[in-house]
């Protein structure tokens, strides 16, 4: 993994990691009754043109996809959990949104996600969307210097399990820097006290995602990405960059 030495460096990252909380921000804004996913992603992809930063979702091909990733955005609605392929579907009514987005500006990398409810909330999609960003609350609050990963992964894990929800079996972070998916991977669950231990610079992607029927199976949808709960209950992702410095975690991926 990329650890980040110098100031310019720690730097480069926030500029990249803002040009994904603006993207964010365009499509949240976007996202409204009636309005199709493939129009978030438009949203994203012009404020990425405008920064002149690339996209490492677009064309990112790992071995087990069947196709290249098509978009900017990986947009998963209500039982969708992750890496949903934008296309015409039109958001409903009380629809859970997770949009996913990263960005590589003068060579560095950013990755953030946002979950949120279009039109009237449900009260248990908004405990659910509360949790999992408590529980990336509470991840960032343990990357601090002379931790471990597994600190990370308890601190995560806790907050879901404490609300009774499910944790995606093998998904969680990354290390991240020069390229979007880096080592150590940042499970969602784990103990405490093990795994990698954190140093000045290291850059994480922590990124809890949590399933609403309290399983912690899923499956992979037909278009080969897109992975779905198993019982048909609603999910929620969120997720920051997040710099592990001798004064404490620095959120790279705000506005």
């Amino acid at each position: 993994m990329v650890e980040i030495k110098t100031d310019a460096s720690m730097d480069a990252m926030r500029e990249s990691g803002r040009v994904v909380a603006q993207a964010l921000a365009a499509a949240r804004e976007a996202a409204a009754v009636g309005v199709s996913v493939r129009d978030l992603d438009a949203a994203a992809r012009a404020v990425l043109d405008k920064a002149g930063a690339g996209s490492p979702f677009l064309g990112y091909h790992p071995d087990w996809a069947p196709v290249p990733f098509p978009a900017v955005l990986c947009v998963s609605v209500n039982d969708e959990i992750v890496h949903g392929i934008p296309g015409d579907r039109r958001l409903g009514d009380g629809d859970v949104v997770s949009i996913d987005c990263g960005a590589i500006l003068d060579g560095w990398a950013g990755d953030a996600a946002v979950t949120f409810t279009v039109g009237r909330a449900r009260p248990a999609d908004t405990r659910l969307i509360r949790t999992a960003e408590e529980a990336l609350a509470a991840g960032i609050r343990a990357a601090v210097v002379g931790n471990r990963i597994g600190d990370i992964a308890h601190a995560v894990g806790s907050v879901c399990r404490a609300a009774g929800y499910g944790i995606p079996d093998g998904f969680g972070g990354h290390g991240i820097g020069r390229r979007m998916h880096e080592d150590p991977g940042v499970p969602n669950e784990g103990r405490p006290g093990r795994g990698m231990r954190l140093r000045h610079g290291m850059v994480l992607a922590i990124e809890p995602m949590v399933i609403a029927g309290g399983g912690d199976d899923f499956h992979t949808a037909r278009d080969g990405w897109t992975m779905r709960t198993n019982d048909g209950s609603r999910a929620a992702h969120a997720e920051h960059t997040v710099a592990v410095t001798a004064d404490g975690p620095r959120i790279l991926t705000v506005l």
